[in-house]
Protein backbone atom coordinates (compact mmCIF):
# COMPACT_ATOMS: atom_id res chain seq x y z
CA UNK A 1 0.00 0.00 0.00
CA UNK A 2 1.17 3.24 -0.70
CA UNK A 3 0.87 6.41 1.68
CA UNK A 4 -2.37 7.84 -0.12
CA UNK A 5 -2.45 11.22 -1.79
CA UNK A 6 -4.36 14.28 -1.51
CA UNK A 7 -5.98 15.89 -5.74
CA UNK A 8 -5.68 19.46 -5.13
CA UNK A 9 -8.20 21.38 -7.95
CA UNK A 10 -9.15 25.34 -8.22
CA UNK A 11 -12.93 25.85 -9.88
CA UNK A 12 -12.02 27.69 -13.36
CA UNK A 13 -14.75 30.02 -15.15
CA UNK A 14 -16.16 26.32 -16.82
CA UNK A 15 -16.09 24.28 -13.69
CA UNK A 16 -18.29 27.69 -11.80
CA UNK A 17 -21.80 27.01 -11.41
CA UNK A 18 -21.60 23.22 -11.64
CA UNK A 19 -22.24 21.22 -8.32
CA UNK A 20 -19.37 19.47 -6.99
CA UNK A 21 -20.65 16.16 -8.46
CA UNK A 22 -20.58 17.42 -11.70
CA UNK A 23 -17.37 18.48 -11.60
CA UNK A 24 -15.71 15.57 -10.65
CA UNK A 25 -17.87 13.24 -12.82
CA UNK A 26 -17.29 15.36 -15.65
CA UNK A 27 -13.97 16.07 -15.26
CA UNK A 28 -12.55 13.01 -13.77
CA UNK A 29 -14.59 10.12 -16.19
CA UNK A 30 -12.29 7.09 -14.49
CA UNK A 31 -14.73 6.83 -12.02
CA UNK A 32 -18.68 7.23 -12.03
CA UNK A 33 -21.31 8.92 -10.70
CA UNK A 34 -21.70 6.91 -8.03
CA UNK A 35 -18.40 6.03 -6.78
CA UNK A 36 -17.77 10.43 -6.55
CA UNK A 37 -20.92 11.02 -4.91
CA UNK A 38 -19.60 7.93 -2.02
CA UNK A 39 -16.56 9.86 -1.80
CA UNK A 40 -18.06 13.48 -1.13
CA UNK A 41 -20.84 12.18 1.13
CA UNK A 42 -18.14 10.38 3.13
CA UNK A 43 -15.96 13.61 3.43
CA UNK A 44 -13.18 12.24 0.90
CA UNK A 45 -13.67 15.58 -1.24
CA UNK A 46 -13.84 18.98 1.40
CA UNK A 47 -13.97 22.40 -0.41
CA UNK A 48 -12.40 25.35 0.61
CA UNK A 49 -10.92 22.85 3.58
CA UNK A 50 -14.68 21.55 4.87
CA UNK A 51 -16.85 18.74 4.07
CA UNK A 52 -19.54 19.51 1.30
CA UNK A 53 -22.28 18.17 -0.47
CA UNK A 54 -22.77 16.42 -3.92
CA UNK A 55 -25.71 19.19 -4.96
CA UNK A 56 -23.07 22.82 -4.12
CA UNK A 57 -22.60 25.00 -6.46
CA UNK A 58 -19.04 25.77 -6.97
CA UNK A 59 -17.86 29.29 -7.35
CA UNK A 60 -15.15 30.63 -9.21
CA UNK A 61 -11.76 30.10 -7.48
CA UNK A 62 -12.89 28.13 -4.53
CA UNK A 63 -10.15 24.94 -3.86
CA UNK A 64 -11.18 21.18 -3.85
CA UNK A 65 -9.25 18.61 -2.33
CA UNK A 66 -9.96 14.83 -2.94
CA UNK A 67 -8.48 13.01 -0.36
CA UNK A 68 -7.49 9.06 -1.92
CA UNK A 69 -7.46 6.59 0.84
CA UNK A 70 -3.63 4.60 0.07
CA UNK A 71 -4.35 1.78 -2.54
CA UNK A 72 -2.01 -0.83 -3.89
CA UNK A 73 -0.12 0.38 -6.90
CA UNK A 74 0.30 -2.50 -9.93
CA UNK A 75 3.74 -4.10 -9.25
CA UNK A 76 6.75 -2.44 -11.62
CA UNK A 77 10.50 -3.19 -12.23
CA UNK A 78 11.67 -0.33 -9.69
CA UNK A 79 15.58 -0.90 -10.40
CA UNK A 80 17.26 1.46 -13.03
CA UNK A 81 20.90 1.24 -14.09
CA UNK A 82 22.93 4.71 -13.69
CA UNK A 83 24.87 5.17 -17.34
CA UNK A 84 26.15 8.54 -16.58
CA UNK A 85 26.18 11.32 -13.44
CA UNK A 86 28.25 13.99 -12.54
CA UNK A 87 26.98 17.56 -10.76
CA UNK A 88 24.77 18.56 -13.41
CA UNK A 89 23.46 15.16 -15.50
CA UNK A 90 21.81 12.11 -14.56
CA UNK A 91 21.11 9.79 -17.19
CA UNK A 92 19.41 6.46 -16.27
CA UNK A 93 18.41 3.28 -18.51
CA UNK A 94 14.46 3.40 -17.56
CA UNK A 95 13.30 -0.41 -17.85
CA UNK A 96 10.27 -1.16 -19.71
CA UNK A 97 7.03 -0.99 -17.36
CA UNK A 98 8.04 1.30 -14.63
CA UNK A 99 6.52 4.91 -15.14
CA UNK A 100 7.84 8.24 -15.25
CA UNK A 101 5.17 10.38 -13.16
CA UNK A 102 2.37 9.69 -11.32
CA UNK A 103 -1.02 9.19 -12.95
CA UNK A 104 -3.13 5.67 -13.98
CA UNK A 105 -3.26 4.12 -10.58
CA UNK A 106 1.06 4.97 -9.93
CA UNK A 107 2.46 7.39 -7.05
CA UNK A 108 5.07 5.71 -5.60
CA UNK A 109 5.69 3.08 -8.23
CA UNK A 110 7.15 5.78 -10.32
CA UNK A 111 11.03 6.78 -11.89
CA UNK A 112 10.58 9.79 -9.94
CA UNK A 113 9.46 8.44 -6.64
CA UNK A 114 12.31 5.75 -6.46
CA UNK A 115 14.35 9.61 -7.57
CA UNK A 116 12.83 11.36 -4.46
CA UNK A 117 13.94 8.19 -2.08
CA UNK A 118 17.22 8.52 -3.62
CA UNK A 119 18.24 12.36 -3.84
CA UNK A 120 15.21 13.85 -1.62
CA UNK A 121 17.15 17.29 -1.26
CA UNK A 122 18.00 17.86 -4.58
CA UNK A 123 15.69 15.87 -6.99
CA UNK A 124 16.84 15.27 -10.66
CA UNK A 125 14.54 16.65 -12.99
CA UNK A 126 13.09 14.87 -16.31
CA UNK A 127 14.03 16.76 -19.49
CA UNK A 128 12.16 14.35 -21.42
CA UNK A 129 9.81 11.37 -20.63
CA UNK A 130 9.36 7.63 -21.90
CA UNK A 131 6.20 5.97 -22.52
CA UNK A 132 5.94 3.36 -19.54
CA UNK A 133 6.51 0.22 -21.56
CA UNK A 134 9.41 2.25 -23.33
CA UNK A 135 12.68 1.46 -22.40
CA UNK A 136 16.06 3.19 -22.63
CA UNK A 137 17.88 6.03 -21.49
CA UNK A 138 16.68 9.20 -20.23
CA UNK A 139 18.31 12.48 -19.50
CA UNK A 140 17.77 14.07 -16.31
CA UNK A 141 18.97 17.83 -15.06
CA UNK A 142 20.97 18.10 -11.44
CA UNK A 143 21.48 21.85 -11.36
CA UNK A 144 18.92 24.73 -12.31
CA UNK A 145 21.59 25.73 -15.07
CA UNK A 146 21.66 22.45 -16.60
CA UNK A 147 17.44 22.33 -16.59
CA UNK A 148 17.57 25.65 -17.98
CA UNK A 149 20.19 24.79 -20.85
CA UNK A 150 17.94 21.25 -21.88
CA UNK A 151 14.85 22.31 -21.75
CA UNK A 152 16.21 25.00 -24.48
CA UNK A 153 18.08 22.16 -26.29
CA UNK A 154 14.87 20.14 -26.38
CA UNK A 155 13.01 23.31 -27.81
CA UNK A 156 15.18 23.69 -30.19
CA UNK A 157 15.54 20.15 -31.22
CA UNK A 158 19.05 20.05 -30.63
CA UNK A 159 18.72 17.20 -28.56
CA UNK A 160 19.30 13.73 -30.75
CA UNK A 161 17.03 11.15 -29.70
CA UNK A 162 17.01 7.73 -31.19
CA UNK A 163 14.71 4.69 -30.91
CA UNK A 164 15.15 0.95 -31.89
CA UNK A 165 11.25 -0.31 -32.51
CA UNK A 166 9.94 -4.01 -33.23
CA UNK A 167 6.96 -3.60 -36.11
CA UNK A 168 4.58 -5.70 -37.69
CA UNK A 169 5.21 -6.18 -41.21
CA UNK A 170 7.66 -6.10 -43.43
CA UNK A 171 9.15 -2.79 -44.39
CA UNK A 172 10.17 -2.69 -48.32
CA UNK A 173 11.45 0.91 -47.99
CA UNK A 174 15.40 0.94 -46.36
CA UNK A 175 14.58 4.74 -45.26
CA UNK A 176 11.74 6.63 -45.36
CA UNK A 177 10.39 9.83 -43.19
CA UNK A 178 6.69 10.16 -41.77
CA UNK A 179 5.26 13.46 -41.03
CA UNK A 180 1.68 12.85 -39.80
CA UNK A 181 0.56 15.48 -37.64
CA UNK A 182 0.20 14.35 -33.83
CA UNK A 183 -2.76 15.89 -31.20
CA UNK A 184 -5.54 15.07 -29.16
CA UNK A 185 -8.66 13.18 -29.94
CA UNK A 186 -11.79 12.30 -28.08
CA UNK A 187 -12.00 9.45 -25.85
CA UNK A 188 -15.20 8.80 -23.84
CA UNK A 189 -13.47 8.10 -20.81
CA UNK A 190 -10.12 9.81 -20.29
CA UNK A 191 -11.00 12.80 -22.11
CA UNK A 192 -8.77 12.53 -25.01
CA UNK A 193 -5.72 10.77 -26.43
CA UNK A 194 -2.94 11.44 -28.72
CA UNK A 195 -3.07 9.99 -32.25
CA UNK A 196 -2.78 11.19 -35.66
CA UNK A 197 -4.93 13.68 -37.43
CA UNK A 198 -5.24 16.49 -39.42
CA UNK A 199 -5.36 19.02 -36.52
CA UNK A 200 -2.61 18.01 -34.82
CA UNK A 201 0.97 19.38 -34.56
CA UNK A 202 3.51 18.79 -36.94
CA UNK A 203 5.64 15.50 -36.18
CA UNK A 204 8.57 14.29 -38.02
CA UNK A 205 10.48 10.93 -37.49
CA UNK A 206 13.25 9.53 -39.80
CA UNK A 207 13.09 6.00 -40.26
CA UNK A 208 15.65 3.08 -41.10
CA UNK A 209 15.44 -0.45 -41.57
CA UNK A 210 18.22 -2.52 -39.19
CA UNK A 211 16.94 -5.52 -39.59
CA UNK A 212 13.77 -7.69 -41.58
CA UNK A 213 12.32 -11.12 -39.78
CA UNK A 214 9.67 -13.46 -40.96
CA UNK A 215 6.84 -10.90 -40.99
CA UNK A 216 7.93 -8.02 -38.46
CA UNK A 217 10.73 -5.45 -39.19
CA UNK A 218 13.68 -3.68 -36.77
CA UNK A 219 13.48 0.09 -37.23
CA UNK A 220 15.77 2.59 -35.68
CA UNK A 221 13.74 5.86 -35.37
CA UNK A 222 15.28 9.45 -34.93
CA UNK A 223 12.72 11.90 -34.01
CA UNK A 224 12.90 15.42 -34.35
CA UNK A 225 10.25 16.13 -32.49
CA UNK A 226 8.62 15.13 -29.44
CA UNK A 227 4.88 14.20 -29.36
CA UNK A 228 3.38 12.08 -27.17
CA UNK A 229 3.77 8.55 -28.22
CA UNK A 230 5.19 9.64 -31.48
CA UNK A 231 6.70 6.46 -32.40
CA UNK A 232 4.09 4.28 -31.63
CA UNK A 233 1.72 6.59 -33.64
CA UNK A 234 3.64 7.43 -37.04
CA UNK A 235 4.85 3.78 -37.22
CA UNK A 236 1.00 2.75 -36.93
CA UNK A 237 -0.14 5.65 -39.20
CA UNK A 238 2.17 4.00 -42.11
CA UNK A 239 0.60 0.62 -41.59
CA UNK A 240 3.93 -0.76 -39.33
CA UNK A 241 2.43 -0.70 -35.81
CA UNK A 242 4.54 -1.91 -33.11
CA UNK A 243 4.39 -5.64 -32.56
CA UNK A 244 1.68 -6.16 -29.42
CA UNK A 245 0.95 -2.55 -28.85
CA UNK A 246 -2.43 -2.67 -27.41
CA UNK A 247 -3.42 0.84 -27.94
CA UNK A 248 -1.83 2.25 -31.38
CA UNK A 249 -3.18 -0.17 -34.63
CA UNK A 250 -3.01 0.45 -38.45
CA UNK A 251 -3.79 4.09 -38.95
CA UNK A 252 -2.45 5.79 -35.57
CA UNK A 253 -6.00 6.15 -34.29
CA UNK A 254 -6.13 4.64 -30.67
CA UNK A 255 -8.68 1.97 -29.88
CA UNK A 256 -11.78 3.95 -28.72
CA UNK A 257 -13.82 1.54 -26.07
CA UNK A 258 -17.32 1.09 -27.06
CA UNK A 259 -19.13 2.50 -23.34
CA UNK A 260 -22.51 3.08 -22.64
CA UNK A 261 -24.29 4.00 -26.04
CA UNK A 262 -21.53 6.49 -26.16
CA UNK A 263 -20.23 7.10 -29.94
CA UNK A 264 -17.60 9.76 -30.57
CA UNK A 265 -16.87 11.73 -33.67
CA UNK A 266 -12.74 11.54 -34.36
CA UNK A 267 -11.94 13.79 -37.73
CA UNK A 268 -15.20 13.23 -38.76
CA UNK A 269 -15.79 9.61 -38.62
CA UNK A 270 -18.35 7.77 -36.22
CA UNK A 271 -16.07 5.48 -33.34
CA UNK A 272 -17.38 3.10 -30.90
CA UNK A 273 -20.48 1.10 -31.87
CA UNK A 274 -23.26 2.75 -29.86
CA UNK A 275 -23.70 -0.47 -28.35
CA UNK A 276 -24.78 -0.75 -24.49
CA UNK A 277 -21.98 -2.31 -23.44
CA UNK A 278 -18.27 -1.29 -22.19
CA UNK A 279 -15.19 -2.70 -23.46
CA UNK A 280 -11.75 -3.00 -21.65
CA UNK A 281 -10.10 0.37 -21.43
CA UNK A 282 -7.02 0.62 -23.15
CA UNK A 283 -4.60 3.33 -22.12
CA UNK A 284 -1.14 4.75 -23.59
CA UNK A 285 0.19 3.06 -20.33
CA UNK A 286 -0.43 -0.32 -21.11
CA UNK A 287 2.51 -2.21 -21.89
CA UNK A 288 3.44 -5.23 -24.24
CA UNK A 289 5.10 -3.04 -27.52
CA UNK A 290 9.09 -3.14 -27.60
CA UNK A 291 10.41 0.56 -28.40
CA UNK A 292 13.88 1.09 -26.68
CA UNK A 293 15.56 4.41 -26.16
CA UNK A 294 19.36 3.79 -27.51
CA UNK A 295 21.24 6.54 -27.80
CA UNK A 296 21.15 10.05 -26.67
CA UNK A 297 23.23 13.28 -28.26
CA UNK A 298 23.07 17.22 -27.01
CA UNK A 299 26.34 19.63 -25.76
CA UNK A 300 26.60 19.33 -22.18
CA UNK A 301 25.20 22.71 -20.55
CA UNK A 302 28.56 23.65 -18.68
CA UNK A 303 31.20 22.19 -20.69
CA UNK A 304 29.59 23.04 -23.97
CA UNK A 305 31.09 19.71 -25.35
CA UNK A 306 28.81 17.45 -27.48
CA UNK A 307 28.42 14.15 -26.04
CA UNK A 308 26.63 10.89 -26.87
CA UNK A 309 25.47 8.54 -24.88
CA UNK A 310 24.18 4.43 -26.09
CA UNK A 311 22.77 2.01 -24.12
CA UNK A 312 22.31 -1.75 -25.39
CA UNK A 313 18.87 -3.33 -26.46
CA UNK A 314 17.47 -5.41 -23.85
CA UNK A 315 16.49 -7.97 -26.29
Amino acid sequence: MNDGWVYRDKVNKSGAGQTVLQYYTKRYRHSTETQWRERIESNQILLDGKATTADTLLQLGQKLAYHRSPWKEPEVPLCFKIIHEDADLLIINKPSGLPVLPGGGFLQNTLLYQLQKLAPQNTPIPIHRLGRGTSGLMLLARSQIAKSNLSEQMRNHAIKKVYIATVQGIIVKDEFIIRDRIGKIPHPILGYIYGATPTGKYSRSDCKVIQRNLDRTIVEVTILTGRPHQIRIHLAAVGYPLVNDPLYGIGGIPKIPRYHDKIFKVDGKTRGSGEAEKDKIVTPGDCGYYLHAYQLGFKHPISKKQVSFTCASPL
